[in-house]
């Protein structure tokens, strides 16, 4: 299920409640508080009903583009790849993994299209084998077997990644965890969730929402993607300001490695010293150290009072100055800092028609704050939007506390991914700096460009210093990626920053890591993964330049 991109014009928001300012450089209107818990309005003016669109459904996950799957170019054809020197898929091969599970080897290339193409539909491999294991058993036997026979192995979760690393460059074998889809144990005292890593992200949120506890991370791609693969990757997302990364919250693993080996440190302790930490080696490592098959991680408990202002800023300078005011005020109960900018909202409307309930703005944040009381909270947040209002930091917004228009708000933030996909191919850049520089990369990319690109727009996580910086046009150029790499890569490096944030390198961006870690670094890398896997079985062409 999918958030209908469809918005009704003549529909309100029945009694959300409100907030709408117009400001006046000459003249400082004051601020009058209603009764209403959050209610705000301007003096001798009647609060603006937004017109909006109809309740989002429960469900989110990626909408895919357009282009169908014969469309996108081969990797190996377009990046120019050598296939290795890896053995080719048999009739014996396929017999041993149908007596392995019966009924969980797919061949057929029309079911396979799906799994081939990555979501953005910019890579596509060739695999003529997708497994579908149950258990880390089978998953055991699998790896076993291909690491004898030297058959490369995909390992593949939703398959919503953004850096080409979850799909096969040529035609390893894909190893699907879509089936491994259990919910082992939960401890309420504890808030200790173990499951297994083809859990939907989505799915485990709505289980311990309902025992009053929900997940540490959160993500627009919720409804599709895989906990396995979000720790595979080490996925970032909207929660992390306020819960932290997975390197954090994640207590232990369950790893198969690439001789079949099970490697069992699936630990349910918030306090364990006991030797190297190994489940970090795993966190991050996209699926070619090891193939997450379960997962034991710490559940915060869910908020009792959740508000969100969307809120319009004049420049990039307010909204740094909004976000240091935002933190002091706002202190424990701030669980998200958004930012986008306008050509960000441009396309959500045009090509997603959902409408801006704020309008007029260069910038725009989006402020979510969770506590556990709503009398609290609300006070906190109407003292920090009265002092930003006054101010000059923020010219226009709106706030929300019920949980559907909630939800329509974040659609207009975790959307934008979509968006651009509806505008032509996209490049795309995860990218770490520090905070005051972040959106200096936006324009000096766009002024570079010019009108070889369609669209050049930034937006992301500022709370964490993460930008999201995306060029379009309307079809691959290499000319055009020659124009933004290593341009991009060279600018972050310059400013001590990091080219993968949070959506890792993948495939597209494994041979940039010099420009975020030391070569000593990189050595050390390769040197843990010839160890794990010295055949190389485990995704190949992914993450790690060749060590030759």
């Amino acid at each position: 299920m999918v958030i209908s991109s469809v918005v009704h014009h003549h529909s309100v928001w029945g009694h959300w409640t409100q907030l709408r300012w117009l400001m006046n450089f000459h003249r400082r209107t004051m601020v009058q508080w209603s009764t209403a818990p959050a209610q705000w309005t301007l003096k001798q003016k009647e609060p603006v009903l937004m017109p909006w669109g109809a309740s989002p459904q429960s469900r989110r996950a990626l909408h895919p583009a357009s282009p169908s799957f014969q469309e996108v170019m081969l990797t190996s054809e377009r990046y120019n790849v050598q296939r290795l020197p890896f053995s080719h898929v048999s009739n014996d091969d396929v017999a041993f993994f149908e007596c392995l599970m019966p009924g969980r080897v797919i061949t057929n290339p029309e079911e396979l299209k799906p799994f081939n193409v990555d979501w953005l539909k910019s890579v596509q491999g060739c695999s003529k084998l997708l497994l579908k294991p149950q258990t880390a058993a089978e998953v055991s036997q699998v790896l076993r077997y291909c690491h004898e026979r030297n058959l490369a192995v995909n390992p593949q979760g939703g398959n919503t990644g953004l850096v080409g690393g979850s799909v096969p460059v040529f035609d390893e074998i894909i190893l699907s965890t879509v089936l491994m889809s259990q919910i082992i144990s939960f401890d309420k005292v504890s808030g200790i969730l173990v499951c297994q890593a083809g859990c939907i992200l989505e799915n485990l949120n709505q289980y311990l929402e309902e025992k009053g506890f929900i997940m540490p991370l959160d993500l627009g791609a919720k409804g599709s993607c895989h906990i396995g693969g979000n720790v595979a990757t080490n996925a970032g997302g909207l929660r992390l300001l306020r819960y932290g990364s997975l390197r954090g919250t994640v207590l232990g693993l369950e790893v198969v490695l690439a001789d079949g080996s099970v490697l069992d440190c699936l630990a349910s302790l918030r306090k364990d010293n006991t030797g190297y930490d190994l489940k970090q080696l795993f966190i991050g490592s996209e699926g070619t150290l090891g193939v997450i098959t379960a997962v034991s991680i710490l559940c915060p408990q869910k908020p009792k009072a959740v508000n969100l202002a969307f809120l319009g800023c004049q420049s990039f300078t307010q909204v740094l100055k909004t976000f240091t005011t935002c933190r002091a005020m706002l202190g424990e109960i701030l669980s998200a800092y958004e930012f986008m900018d306008d050509k960000c909202m441009e396309l959500v409307k045009r090509h997603l028609k959902l409408s801006n309930p704020v309008t007029g703005s260069p910038f725009y944040v989006l402020i979510e704050t969770s506590g556990s009381n709503s009398t609290h909270d609300e006070e906190k947040l109407n003292n920090f939007l009265e002092k930003v209002m006054i101010s000059g930091l923020v010219t226009d917004g709106t706030v929300a506390t019920d949980e559907k228009k909630i939800k329509m708000l974040w659609s207009l933030r975790e959307r934008i991914t979509e968006a651009l996909t509806h505008d032509g191919y996209v490049y795309k850049y995860d990218i770490s700096l520090p905070v005051g520089k972040l959106y200096d990369l936006v324009t000096d990319t766009r002024a570079r460009l010019g009108q070889c690109a369609k669209n050049v727009v930034g937006y992301g996580h500022l709370g964490d210093g993460n930008l999201h910086l995306n060029i379009t046009a309307e079809s691959y150029s290499h000319s055009l990626l020659d124009a933004i790499e290593p341009f991009v890569y060279e600018w972050t490096a310059r400013c001590n920053g990091s080219i993968s944030a949070e959506h890792g390198l993948g495939f597209k961006k494994k041979c940039f890591i010099q420009y975020s870690r030391p070569k000593e670094a990189v050595f050390l890398m390769q040197r843990f993964k010839a160890m794990l896997d010295p055949k190389g079985i485990l995704n190949p062409y992914k993450t790690l330049p060749s060590s030759s």
